[in-house]
C-alpha cells in the first residue's frame, strides 16, 4: 500500500473474510471533551468553560449549535466538571455543549453571574469556527442558581455597557432554558430546606451581599417574576421543575411561568414527577426530547 495522506474516501477498507465484522452507519454519536477553557479574566478572576463538541462520521466538521449551560452551585464555587457526563448528552445530540464557571459569592455579588454566562456566549461566538458553533443557533441554560442566571442573562441586554468583555460581539441567545431555577425570593417557603432562608449569611444573601429579611427592595431585583412585564425582551423560555424539589420550591418557577404567560411572552413549562432538587430524570431522553424540539422551534424564529 502506498504510503500518503490518505482522504476517508480513498482509504481502501480492509476486509478479512475469516473474522466477523459489525455494520455500521456513520451515525454514531459522541464527543469531543475540551477542558477548563479559559473565557475571559473577568477584573481579575480567570473563568473557565467544559467544552464537548459533538463528534459523528459524517458531521465531524459541520457548525452545530450552541447549548450553553450555567452549572448551579447556590451561587457558590461551581463543581464544573461533576456536570459533564449530563451534559454530554445533549453533545450526543448534535450540540455543541458548554459548561459556564461564574464568579461565585466569595468573589463577587449579583448580578455578577449573569454578566460572566453572557461574556461566555460572547467568546463561544467570536470562536465559533475554533468550536465548530453556529453563531446564530445559541441557547443559554442554567440549573438552580444558574437557572436564575441563565434566565436573566436572555433578559439583561448590556452588550453596549463595560459589562462587555468582547466589544461589538453580542450575546443575544435563541431561547432560554430553566432546570428547577432559583427564580424568587417573594415568599416564604421559596427555599424549604434553607432555614436561614434569605437572611445575610444563607445562599442567596451572600448573593446579594446583603440581608435580604430586611431589604424588599433587592428581593424584587432579586426575583424573575419581578422584573418581566410587557416590554421585557426575553426569548422564549422552557421550564423543567421537579414536584418533590426540596431545594427550590416549584412555586418559584410557576410564578415566573405564569408572568410570562401573562405579559405575553413565549414560554412552557413541565413538572417532573417525583423529581427532587437535579438528577438524571432532568437528562432523561423524555426530556431531553422535549428541550431538543423547544430548541429546534427557537432556531427557526
Amino acid at each position: 500500500m502506498e504510503l500518503k495522506k490518505w482522504t476517508y474516501e480513498e482509504f481502501p477498507e480492509y476486509q478479512n473474510d475469516e473474522l466477523k465484522v459489525l455494520d455500521m452507519t456513520g451515525e454514531e454519536t459522541g464527543s469531543v471533551y475540551l477542558n477548563d477553557v479559559e473565557y475571559c479574566d473577568a477584573w481579575g478572576t480567570p473563568l473557565h468553560l467544559q467544552i464537548m463538541i459533538p463528534h459523528k462520521r459524517n458531521y465531524a466538521m459541520e457548525k452545530r449549535p450552541c447549548f450553553v449551560y450555567v452549572q448551579g452551585s447556590g451561587w457558590k464555587k461551581q463543581r464544573v466538571h461533576a456536570g459533564v457526563p449530563l451534559i454530554a448528552r445533549m453533545a450526543d445530540r448534535g450540540y455543541t455543549a458548554a459548561i459556564v464557571e461564574y464568579r461565585h459569592s466569595g468573589i463577587a455579588h449579583f448580578p455578577a453571574p449573569i454578566v460572566d454566562a453572557r461574556n461566555a456566549v460572547r467568546f463561544l461566538r467570536k470562536n465559533a469556527d475554533q468550536f465548530f458553533i453556529d453563531p446564530d443557533r445559541m441557547i443559554l441554560a442554567g440549573s438552580s442558581s444558574g437557572g436564575h442566571t441563565a434566565v436573566y442573562g436572555g433578559m439583561w441586554h448590556n452588550d453596549d455597557t463595560d459589562e462587555n468583555l468582547f466589544p461589538g460581539v453580542s450575546a443575544e441567545v435563541s431561547g432560554i432554558i430553566n432546570y428547577y431555577g432559583s427564580s424568587s425570593f417573594m415568599f416564604d417557603y421559596c427555599n424549604p430546606s434553607t432555614p436561614n432562608h434569605l437572611k445575610a449569611d444563607s445562599p442567596e444573601g451572600l448573593e446579594a451581599g446583603v440581608d435580604l429579611s430586611e431589604n424588599e427592595e433587592m428581593r424584587r431585583k432579586m426575583s424573575v417574576e419581578c422584573n418581566i412585564d410587557e416590554s421585557t425582551v426575553i426569548p422564549p423560555v422552557l421550564i423543567f421543575h421537579g414536584t418533590k424539589d426540596r431545594t427550590v420550591h416549584p412555586e418559584c418557577s410557576v410564578r415566573m411561568y405564569e408572568q410570562l404567560k401573562k405579559t405575553g411572552h413565549e414560554t412552557d413549562m413541565y413538572l417532573l414527577k417525583g423529581a427532587d432538587h437535579g438528577g438524571p430524570e432532568f437528562w432523561d431522553e423524555k426530556v431531553l426530547a422535549i428541550a431538543d424540539e423547544f430548541m429546534q422551534k427557537c432556531f427557526k424564529k
